[in-house]
């Protein structure tokens, strides 16, 4: 790395300060060992506003905390030690807040960076700006951290960390507020951008001559270039031109540095050679390896008779089993003295050899999942950067789902094989598993609901529901194995309203309701009457298993027979002759699941929607998110609505997406453990969801 620090304005010691209540500054650390260069390097920038006297070192101090924790954690990947070290920092920083400082709440700013075999991670609080400039182009990375409020118990100031892989000569700018917005205005960024190759002179270039613009904006300027070699520059100070203040220290100091050099004497003296009679003998210097050579030298060695002491010692005898070998039989028959001690020999060179081979074993699954990981790994870090260095275009995000639920096949199957590794392998599974299912969970826009609003229960004595459909903030319950309708206005008011029939479909019609009971009976609900009507049949051994109005025009799905059968609406809740809706010449829909229509009619056909108008097929939308569909069972719209709502009672969720395809919102929770039925409401943005006897509320 070649890094550059660039502080401007910052507070004088000994004179009155340009902002006092302001302290900033930059801390870069490098490896110092083979046991931290695993970690890579660890970058950090700190501005903390509002400063009280007693948290002039505030910033150090926190720096601190992270940076030896980081590096303590060298077991651990760099993404998991930074993330370890967040924690330890969080904590710090709630000591302080229990102790009662509080003022550095809402001052402090701060940002942390990793960079480790060009692979970034980093997190922020604050108003600090992070970005990326590669090739020319500035990317701005900061957006991609997802900012929270502070959770005050247990105070958790850094919560998100982001990660994304660099290229060399990629560059990395962190920039204080003050100094972002002033390098914006007068479009010194887009300058910088330029630079090829980036140099600290050609930066100086670009600022020099704004020191007078730069005013009294404060702040720093950290600029890190990634390379292979570590190149790490001093931190430079840039102020506005000022007079400077008369020092006797200053105007002395070259003089007597002059004087110094003139009265200098050699530092050390050469060594003289003593002439001797016949030859020049060199007189050795007094080194500790001369002093150690002349001691050996009048030291005897001792002299030591081997063949005495081999005579004074007695080795035990030991007896060794006898082995009788025949080479004309194919066996090898072992005679032991003692069969005990033989069976106990025996069974330790079995278990000796069974565990050497599993030991082989273990190191050859190691070697092989070893190499399954890191493609995994490798295919991560091309995610990642995806996500983070690169626009979020749809074409961008489709990419790296696609890539993300490939590695999620892989990880899931590679999680299965492991059992029996040592726990470190399986921990860095496990842990590359759960952030391959986090970042899915985030591009499928799923969203957990820990508590949904419990907005209604049934007691089983009075009614037990299996169906329920809305209509003008009225909820109507109904069951095809209890006879009756039950009402449930939206201010809880109940009643039961009696049809002697059990019903099995139902559908708005305008201001009234329309009940199904089987094999063709029609009841509209208008004014709290009903009116029954007899539907002509359309053919022998029909079956209709989903309903849907459009136009007062009724529309049946007959999964069996896979067709859909149109009854036009002749007026006075009358309906004509029953009509086979689709085209005779495309497929039909045998084994669907559910059937909606907001002009046009969209069925649900296992983990595919079909799409047709007119009796025309239109298109087919392949529902490829996370977590894979297991068995979707309704769908539903209306005219009314702009998206589709699909239910998947299996794994306790409802999907929303547009007539597209694209994800608008996934609603799971673990609440949700028994989903027959669901309606939306056409006003509001709300969803009721029938789960056994429980009705859950949920706005999305």
């Amino acid at each position: 790395m070649r890094v550059f620090e660039f502080h401007f304005n910052p507070p004088l010691k000994g004179r009155t300060k340009i902002i006092p209540d302001l302290v900033f500054d930059s801390f870069c650390y490098e490896p110092e060992n083979i046991y931290e260069r695993k970690m890579g390097s660890l970058y950090m920038v700190g501005l903390l506003k509002n400063v009280l006297p007693k948290n002039i070192r505030f910033i150090e101090k926190l720096v601190k905390v992270i940076k030896d924790k980081y590096y303590r954690s060298v077991i651990f990947s760099p993404e998991k030690s930074l993330k370890e070290s967040l924690k330890l920092a969080n904590e710090f920083l709630e000591k302080i807040t229990k102790r009662g400082d509080v003022s550095w709440l809402g001052n402090l700013n701060f940002v942390v960076i990793s960079l480790a075999n060009f692979k970034m991670n980093f997190t922020k609080v604050g108003d600090i700006k992070v970005l990326v400039i590669r090739d020319g182009k500035i990317i701005d990375i900061d957006e991609k951290v997802r900012l929270q409020e502070m959770e005050p118990y247990p105070l958790k100031v850094f919560s998100n960390t982001v990660s994304g892989k660099l290229s060399k000569n990629d560059m990395i700018l962190v920039l204080t507020e003050d100094i972002f917005n002033f390098f914006k205005n007068q479009n010194l960024l887009n300058e910088i951008a330029k630079l090829e190759p980036f140099t600290e002179k050609g930066l100086k270039e670009i600022l020099n001559g704004k020191e007078e613009l730069l005013g009294n904006n404060s702040g720093v300027l950290l600029t890190v270039i990634v390379t292979k070699e570590i190149q790490v520059g001093k931190k430079e100070t840039i102020s506005p031109k000022v007079l400077k203040e008369f020092s006797l220290k200053e105007v002395f100091t070259p003089v007597l540095e002059f004087f110094k050099k003139e009265k200098a004497l050699p530092s050390k003296k050469t060594k003289k050679k003593v002439p001797v009679s016949g030859e020049k003998k060199i007189i050795p210097s007094l080194t500790p390896k001369n002093i150690l050579s002349l001691i050996q030298k009048k030291i005897k060695k001792p002299s030591i008779n081997l063949s005495n002491i081999k005579k004074k010692i007695k080795l035990p005898q030991i007896k060794l089993p006898k082995f009788v070998i025949s080479f004309f039989d194919t066996k090898i028959r072992p005679i032991f003295v003692n069969k005990k001690i033989g069976l106990i020999l025996g069974l330790t060179i079995v278990l000796i050899f069974g565990f050497t081979m599993a030991k082989l074993e273990e190191e050859r699954n190691m070697e092989i999942y070893g190499k399954d990981l890191e493609v995994i790994q490798e295919k991560l870090d091309l995610i990642n950067g995806l996500l983070i260095l690169e626009k979020t275009t749809p074409e961008a995000i489709q990419k790296a789902n696609s890539l993300l639920k490939e590695s999620w096949q892989e990880i899931n199957s590679l999680s299965k094989k492991i059992k029996g590794l040592p726990s470190d392998f399986t921990v860095e599974v496990f842990s590359l598993k759960n952030e391959i299912s986090e970042k899915l969970s985030v591009l499928n826009k799923l969203e957990k609901i820990e508590n949904p609003q419990l907005f209604y229960e049934f007691e089983r004595k009075t009614f037990v529901p299996n169906n329920v459909l809305l209509s003008d903030n009225v909820l109507y319950f109904f069951s095809p194995y209890v006879e009756n309708v039950f009402k449930l206005t939206d201010k809880l008011e109940a009643s039961l309203i009696e049809t002697n029939q059990k019903i099995s479909l139902a559908t708005k019609l305008g201001d009234s309701v329309s009940f199904f009971a089987k094999p063709n009976q029609i009841i509209t609900l208008k004014n709290n009457e009903l009116t029954p009507f007899s539907l002509e049949t359309p053919y022998l051994d029909f079956n209709f298993d989903d309903l849907h109005s459009y136009r007062d025009h009724l529309y049946f799905l007959d999964k069996k027979a896979g067709q859909i059968i149109k009854y036009p609406y002749s007026g006075n809740f009358n309906w004509g002759s029953p009509q086979l809706w689709l085209n005779p010449q495309i497929p039909k829909v045998i084994g669907a699941n559910s059937l909606a229509i907001d002009g046009s009619v969209w069925i649900l056909n296992q983990n595919l929607v079909y799409k047709y108008h007119g009796g025309d097929f239109q298109k087919e939308i392949d529902l490829e998110i996370f977590p894979v569909p297991k068995n979707f069972s309704k769908i539903f719209t209306s005219h009314a609505l702009p998206y589709l709502y699909i239910l998947e009672p299996d794994q306790k969720r409802i999907v929303i997406i547009d007539e597209a395809g694209t994800i608008i919102k996934q609603l799971e929770s673990d609440k949700f453990d028994n989903l027959l039925d669901f309606t939306v409401s056409e006003s509001e943005k709300t969803i009721y969801l029938l789960n056994g006897l429980k009705v859950y509320k949920v706005e999305y």
